[in-house]
């Protein structure tokens, strides 16, 4: 029996066989447990659209919330110190990677930074976006031909 730690062999790269599928689910800044990463649930309420967005292993210092062009993105960045000594002994195989991700939504053209709250407790980070009116784009306009 191999050992493992989280659910994941100590041996699963060198004897998987990768199949195309696997190549791209394979994630080397995260593992396999990359679709995990900003795993997201969005509510409707009367007023607003409210955003549960999972970002473990990060601190709010890593976080970054930006909106541009209508669009709010979120994106998340970390580092690892690789210069690390252990008196312990040597590490084998270290699970802790650095990286980011990042995932957009549409919010309209009407929606700024101020409008919108955010906080980030527990490893989840809780945005909170008003609803507001589009502005009414015309769909057909007569051009007079002279």
């Amino acid at each position: 029996m191999l050992p493992s730690i989280f659910g994941e062999n100590f041996l699963d790269d060198w004897f998987d066989f990768p199949s195309t599928k696997d190549i791209f689910a394979h994630n080397p800044v995260y593992g396999k447990h990359v679709k995990d990463l900003m795993r997201t649930d969005v509510r409707e309420t009367e007023n607003t659209y409210e955003l549960d967005i999972d970002l473990p292993g990060f601190k709010k210092e890593q976080i970054e919330a930006v909106v541009e062009n209508g669009y709010l993105t979120i994106s998340a960045a970390k580092g690892l110190d690789k210069n690390e000594e252990d008196n312990q002994g040597k590490f084998i195989r270290r699970e802790r990677y650095t990286g980011s991700c990042s995932r957009s939504f549409y919010v309209g053209d009407s929606v700024t930074e101020k409008d919108i709250s955010a906080r980030f407790e527990d490893g989840i980070l809780k945005l909170s976006i008003p609803k507001k009116p589009e502005k009414p784009v015309e769909t057909r306009r007569t051009i007079e031909i002279q």
